[in-house]
């Protein structure tokens, strides 16, 4: 019998996890070394196990920090995956989450991710993401590819954001004041005002509450 491919599981929900947990381990060749809840722990964890692949969640914690669990940040995942990518560039990332609109797929490969799937995505389809993964492949179904490529017809308007404007732009939705994410970010009020401003011009909005409601509808944080 063939060694088993380790995976680690990352998604900050414990449901999530034991559904996903279930799913896999009903195939003989898989074996689930390690849960984490949030993006310190994946890395920590990560080191520690060694796994063959890592499904990971965008949308939770960067850290246990009490303080911060009560958000959820996609930064969270986007960064444990340049992290974990930067300690090992053979590191095997299959991003399975819920956020699937622009520009989500795209920052995801960019971060060095080798597959993305949605939390829609068939059973089987998991399995088969897996497997490809582990033998060295890549696995983005075509309409995620699209999307990367500039081809979908769908709503983009995040997309012309820069990385750090969508991280700043998450932070204000979860409901951090200027103030807080200044001090997160190392940054002055002034800088991030500058930031929101450049926000609002891009995604033609002009307040806080439309920010709010563009997030939720392209699922970075819930109603």
């Amino acid at each position: 019998m063939s060694t088993p491919i380790k995976i680690l599981l990352v998604d900050d929900h414990p449901l999530v996890r034991a559904g996903f947990q279930r799913l896999l381990i009903s195939d003989e060749s898989i074996e689930i070394v390690g849960e984490a809840d949030n993006g310190q722990s994946a890395c920590e964890m990560y080191s520690q196990y060694e796994p063959d692949v890592v499904i990971m969640d965008l949308n939770m914690p960067a850290d246990s920090n009490p303080e911060e669990t009560a958000f959820k940040n996609l930064n969270g995942g986007l960064e444990a995956i340049r992290r974990i990518i930067s300690k090992d560039p053979k590191a095997k990332v299959l991003v399975l989450t819920a956020m699937e609109t622009d520009p989500f797929p795209a920052h995801v490969v960019n971060a060095g991710a080798k597959g993305f799937l949605t939390k829609r995505c068939a059973p089987d389809e998991l399995l088969e993401a897996v497997k490809a993964i582990h033998k060295g492949e890549e696995y983005i179904t075509e309409e995620i590819r699209s999307r990367i490529n500039g081809d979908s017809s769908g709503d983009s308007s995040l997309g012309s954001l820069t990385k750090r404007e969508l991280q700043i732009f998450s932070l204000l939705a979860e409901g951090r004041t200027v103030a807080i994410v200044a001090e997160e970010m190392f940054l002055s009020p002034k800088t991030i005002h500058a930031h929101r401003t450049n926000i609002f011009r891009k995604l033609k909005i002009s307040n806080n509450s439309e920010l709010v409601h563009l997030a939720i509808r392209h699922n970075i944080v819930q109603a």
